[in-house]
């Protein structure tokens, strides 16, 4: 049997820009999925601190050192520029492998998206 375990935390990112006619996706710094172990392609959870919203969609690379965080498409409806958000993705595995993994969990400068 495989559970779902939280795996990855990009916590409280700025939304940098939304472009809805994109054709989907959240676009994010290649720092930030680097340092948070999120892949491209990767479905990710994006929970909107200012509003509520919370959805899911998938990571692309945005340009490394830029603090660029895009939602695309049909998300950025969801989204205005400024908003924070909260990104993050799961995985699956068996217990016994949830019992010792432990997530990555990143802590941007929430002004600027970029590590500290």
């Amino acid at each position: 049997m495989l559970i779902e375990i939280f795996k990855s935390k990009i916590h409280r990112v700025r939304v940098t820009e939304s472009d809805l006619n994109y054709i989907g996706s959240i676009t994010i710094d290649e720092d930030l999925l680097d340092a948070s172990g999120i892949m491209v392609g990767e479905r990710v959870y994006i929970v909107n601190v200012n509003n509520g919203e919370r959805f899911d969609t998938y990571a692309i690379k945005g340009k490394r050192k830029s603090g660029e965080i895009c939602l695309n498409g049909p998300a950025a409806r969801r989204v205005q520029k400024g908003d924070v958000i909260i990104i993050i993705a799961y995985a699956q595995m068996t217990p016994e492998e949830a019992k010792v993994f432990q997530p990555k969990i990143i802590f941007p400068d929430e002004k600027t998206n970029l590590l500290t």
